[in-house]
């Protein structure tokens, strides 16, 4: 997973701001968005440290890979273009529609 994509969710889930997020790890706005933008590459270590500045602990752990993943990326591949837009569509609905039943479940 990228950094960019690990910092915006964590700062997101803390609800906090860019500029929040920043200021917790002694930098600026504008460079946290450039890192969520994937912009800059930080070190592992620096996306650690704006993850816990956000209330979290990142693990990082290294596993085998898996073959069913690269079948089924081969898979995907074979498709044409409006195929795999058509299932980003439906993946897209699936979602929504679970979103939606959890919303009401919550209240």
């Amino acid at each position: 997973m990228r950094s960019a994509v690990i910092i915006k969710e964590a700062r997101r889930r803390a609800g906090i701001t860019q500029a929040e997020l920043g200021r917790r790890v002694g930098t600026t706005q504008s460079a946290i968005a450039r890192v969520e933008r994937g912009a800059s590459a930080p070190s592992l270590e620096r996306v650690a440290e704006l993850v816990e500045a956000c209330g979290f602990e990142l693990g990082v752990s290294v596993a085998a890979g898996d073959d069913a993943e690269l079948a089924s990326l081969r898979r995907n591949l074979e498709l044409t273009y409006d195929q795999r837009w058509q299932r980003t569509i439906n993946l897209a609905r699936f979602i929504h529609a679970g979103r939606t039943a959890m919303a009401g479940r919550v209240g």
